[in-house]
């Protein structure tokens, strides 16, 4: 049986454009930066733990930070790791909490953060959030089918997740393709709200689907021109 994680109030943060990290989340890294180099060998030698934060492209330019971060990150331990000849690692980060970030402690010889640990709510009763549940996994569904994209191993997974904020971070994480979208989706703590955003969403990725269908005809996308 696993002990209980304890998240630090400080840690080391990667940040990266076009990622939000949730919790139970299985994010892969390629490590090659000398900086972040550094930090993998510090915190394989610690507790493993580190931050992965959006960057905050809105304020590129703005606040003298050449890297502006989102202001909720999210907080990952190393599962596992493999060294590489020329000095890169892999590794598998797994998602723990979501975090606020307070403060940036010192920048190097890379960035560590102080942060808060964040909570979710429910938002609604237990059978509302049943039924937002079902009505996802209904669009999880029809979108696949319809982008014929059957991901047999995520939907197969998601099935066996029995907790409803698990089931919606690893949903989101997986298939919200809009940024902005998705760092929202991280940043929302009612639980209920954010499976409502992320059925609108699924829902307006599903007609579009339909109607780029309706406009294509017969035609595969790579003859799409002839129509």
């Amino acid at each position: 049986m696993e002990a209980e994680i304890i998240v630090p109030d400080e840690v080391p943060v990667m940040t990266l454009p076009n990622v939000a990290f949730f919790p139970q989340a299985l994010q892969p890294l390629h490590i090659f930066e000398p900086r972040y180099r550094q930090m993998l060998r510090d915190v394989l030698a610690g507790n493993r733990m580190f931050a992965i934060a959006g960057l905050d492209a809105s304020q590129l330019g703005q606040t003298g930070d050449p890297e502006p971060q989102h202001r909720v990150a999210g907080i990952g331990i190393i599962r596992a790791c493999q060294k590489n000849d020329n000095g890169t690692s892999n590794l598998l980060i797994q998602g723990l909490c979501r975090a606020e970030i307070d403060s940036i402690v010192s920048d190097e010889p890379y960035r560590r953060i102080r942060i808060r640990a964040l909570t979710s709510e429910p938002g609604a009763s237990v059978d509302e959030t049943q039924r937002l549940r079902v009505e996802l996994a209904r669009l999880i569904a029809l979108k696949l089918k319809l982008a014929d994209n059957p991901a047999d191993n995520l939907t197969s997974y998601l099935k066996s997740v029995t907790d409803p904020e698990t089931f919606v971070d690893i949903a989101a994480f997986s298939l919200c393709e809009n940024p902005a979208l998705k760092q929202t989706l991280l940043e929302t703590l009612d639980v209920n709200r954010r499976f409502q955003l992320f059925n609108r969403e699924l829902r307006r990725d599903i007609e579009q689907i339909k109607l780029r269908r309706k406009l294509q005809g017969g035609l595969a996308d790579e003859n799409i021109a002839d129509n």
